[in-house]
């Protein structure tokens, strides 16, 4: 006896259906934060372009958060929850090993037995989301993705720390990746640099917490020495201004494009200055439409750049079927870029 093994039927393209979000409902602007800094609301305004950023409530979970931005993607792609064949979900601040986020987050919409697994990616995240998800369906093995970013960046802060903390702020950002009959997601251009992973790290390695108690006794947990974000923020700049752009003009030309063919640039909400100096150097045509959320949300890591495409599609600033360069960089050193059709 012979056996015939299933022949999985690709797709000719895929793109993204639909995306949502969600901000936290705390608006704190930079008067609220230059104290335990030390600085002023115009040394931030001018060093990162962020008036306010989101910060979500006490009792708002990183769960709650990934919830609302997921359902209100899959309202504005048409996809039921039944249709979702995997939930793809980054994140650095969902501070349990296992179970993962993924799977809550599948339970919790109605999309079970969906896969669902966790990425760390940092600020990169979505955009490594997006690059699995179009290979997923495209290949067969999905025919719908559903591609979370969520961070709830608050819980990961010092207030006193003058290199990360003022920029960050609490978000989710979701998208829907579904078959198209041309293609609507190009190409992924990803990588990382492991050499460079000490220019933003956490303080403190999880098991420094545990305080041993002697034998017999259980440990206890170190509340003080709770791990918070540090960056190299000079160095961070130098990595992005000499390398980013040419991961970008690699991302459009794998796309078969020219950046001139560029409607909308998305980039990681990471710092107003580093936006800006990025449009210059990869000379984007005058009327591009640049992502600019951090003004009003601050930084929120792996949710930015599904945030940043959310406000711009609501607000009527880009439109349906224009293309998009979007690329995320950050911890890692990691970073991912690719050409979309929006939504």
């Amino acid at each position: 006896m012979t056996v015939q093994l299933k022949q999985i039927q690709p797709v000719a393209g895929t793109r993204i259906l639909g995306v949502g979000g969600f901000r936290g409902e705390q608006v704190v602007d930079n008067a609220a934060i230059i104290g335990p800094i030390d600085s002023s609301d115009e040394w931030i305004r001018q060093r990162t372009g962020i008036v306010t950023r989101r910060r979500a409530n006490p009792e708002t979970s990183i769960l709650d958060m990934a919830v609302i931005a997921a359902n209100e993607s899959l309202e504005a792609s048409g996809v039921t929850p039944d249709q979702i064949d995997v939930v793809l979900l980054s994140t650095v601040t969902y501070f349990e090993q296992t179970p993962s986020l993924a799977a809550r987050l599948a339970d919790a919409i109605g999309a079970t037995p969906a896969a669902a697994y966790d990425v760390s990616a940092a600020c990169a995240g979505y955009c490594y989301g997006i690059g699995q998800a179009d290979a997923l369906v495209r290949s067969g093995q999905a025919r719908n993705v559903l591609v979370v970013g969520v961070e709830r960046m608050s819980d990961f802060i010092d207030p006193t720390d003058r290199s990360i903390s003022f920029l960050l702020g609490d978000g989710a950002g979701a998208a829907v990746v579904g078959p198209s009959d041309t293609p609507g997601i190009a190409p992924t251009v990803w990588g990382s640099d492991g050499s460079l992973a000490g220019h933003i790290t956490q303080t403190t390695p999880w098991l420094e917490l545990r305080q041993d108690q002697g034998e017999g006794v259980p440990a206890t947990v170190d509340a003080a020495a709770w791990p918070t974000l540090r960056q190299e923020g000079p160095s961070v700049f130098k990595w992005v201004i000499s390398s980013i752009p040419e991961i970008a003009r690699q991302a459009v030309a794998a796309a078969g494009l020219e950046l001139d063919d560029i409607d909308v640039f998305i980039p990681h909400q990471a710092n107003m200055r580093i936006i800006d100096q990025l449009v210059k150097m990869l000379g984007l045509r005058e009327d591009v439409v640049v992502g600019r959320d951090i003004a009003d949300t601050g930084n929120t890591s792996a949710a930015s750049i599904p945030l940043a495409t959310e406000r711009l599609l609501r607000e009527g600033q880009a439109r349906s079927g224009q293309i998009a360069l979007q690329i995320g960089f950050g911890a890692g050193l990691a970073y991912a870029a690719q050409v979309v059709v929006l939504p």
